[in-house]
């Protein structure tokens, strides 16, 4: 089974999201063994993010490391475990929380494909970035 990075690198939604694993030096973290659950955000999501702002992101990788560290959690928890908890800490250090009333909400973000399984870890794809605060 493909590991966390195998699968976004393979799939044709991710290009903005591997970009940014990569400047931020965290490709060798998230293909370690783990697990992990990995909140990630699609092309759309960060296309979404005001003008510029990926551009100062790249050129500011602690901040950039930050953000993303946001988006992943220690553990392997599926949606089911998810909506269980109502919040989950990040690697960031800060709580993610989580709405299952009406679909499966992630902060202020949908999630737009939940439990994709990877050899270390999961994945839920989200179509918004979420940052901390």
């Amino acid at each position: 089974m493909p590991d966390i990075v195998d699968i976004a690198v393979g799939a044709d939604n991710f290009k903005t999201l591997v970009t940014a694993v990569q400047v931020a030096n965290l490709v060798d973290a998230l293909k370690s063994p783990g697990p992990f659950t990995v909140f990630a955000p699609t092309d759309e999501a960060f296309a979404k993010l005001p003008p510029g702002t990926i551009t100062t992101l790249v050129q500011n990788v602690p901040q950039l490391a930050r953000i993303l560290t946001y988006h992943v959690a220690a553990g392997k928890y599926m949606k089911e475990d998810l909506c269980k908890m109502g919040v989950i800490t990040s690697l960031e250090g800060s709580p993610i929380p989580f709405d299952c009333t009406e679909g499966f909400e992630v902060k202020n973000a949908t999630v737009i494909a939940a439990d994709i399984e990877a050899d270390n870890g999961v994945i839920h794809v989200i179509d918004t970035v979420i940052l901390m605060g």
